[in-house]
């Protein structure tokens, strides 16, 4: 079965840090375009980060840019979003996205939502005091 798993979720202060995984199973990701979004309540999907099938070019949304890192490692099948200092309006479920995509170049921006086929079911982040 073709699924992507997020975990790494939860409660933390502001200013903190946590590490979200996005684990594929049933297919190789090492050919797959991973995007991270994240969805606050009452609000739109928001799209985070994106990262190539070799893990060359990312991309990030003006209000993470410099606080999250997006990584990866085909070897594992896992790609991880580093958040640092961490906000209250960074609240939200965390959703895994990918697309079958080789060597495409994200400079410009990521794929949008639409163009995603595979997602996860979510994992909670809330940021706190």
């Amino acid at each position: 079965q073709v699924q992507l798993v997020e975990s790494g979720g939860g409660l933390v202060q502001p200013g903190g840090s946590l590490r979200l995984s996005c684990a594929a199973s049933g297919f190789t990701l090492n050919y797959y375009t991973i995007g991270w979004f994240r969805q606050a309540p009452g609000k739109e999907r928001e799209g985070v980060s994106c990262i190539n099938s070799s893990g060359g070019s990312t991309n990030y949304a003006d209000s993470v840019k410099g606080r999250f890192t997006i990584s990866r490692d085909n070897a594992k099948n896992m790609v991880y979003l580093q958040m640092n200092s961490l906000k209250p309006e960074d609240t939200a479920v965390y959703y895994c996205a990918g697309v079958f995509r080789i060597g495409s170049s994200y400079y410009s921006g990521c794929p949008r939502a639409g163009e995603y086929v595979y997602w996860g079911q979510g994992t909670q982040v809330t940021v706190s005091s």
